[in-house]
């Protein structure tokens, strides 16, 4: 069974840049997809970016293009989220998720995920 840990969750000021960071139990090579939803209270969880592990490509909504970038350490076991020039908008609990399958057309799905971390804190002022 695979197990996520997020974190880098902060409160920052719009303009701010952070990184979190998903730490993939036992390894890496255990997932072939891992993505970062986000969610605010009232809204469904919706995806902002996946990496298909064992190649180069990487998926992001719209809002996140150009923004934010998702990136892999192996030696680390760990899925990063790169984020710049953070919006008001871009504030909620940040989760990583993973899929023993790649990553595709279905990378928003929710239920394409099979497991899920407990998420991390994002706090952006104005």
């Amino acid at each position: 069974q695979v197990q996520l840990v997020e974190s880098g969750g902060a409160s920052v000021q719009a303009g701010g840049s952070l990184r979190l960071s998903c730490v993939v139990s036992p390894y890496m090579y255990t997932t072939n997809c891992v993505a970062w939803f986000r969610q605010v209270p009232g809204k469904e969880r919706e995806g902002v970016a996946a990496l298909y592990t064992s190649g180069t490509f990487t998926w992001y909504s719209d809002s996140a293009k150009g923004r934010f970038t998702i990136t892999q350490d192996n030696d680390k076991n760990t899925v990063y989220l790169h984020m710049n020039s953070l919006k008001v908008e871009d504030a909620g609990m940040y989760y990583c998720a993973a899929a023993p399958l790649k990553c595709g057309a279905d990378w928003k799905r929710r239920d394409f995920y099979t497991s899920w971390g407990h998420g991390t804190q994002v706090t952006v002022s104005s």
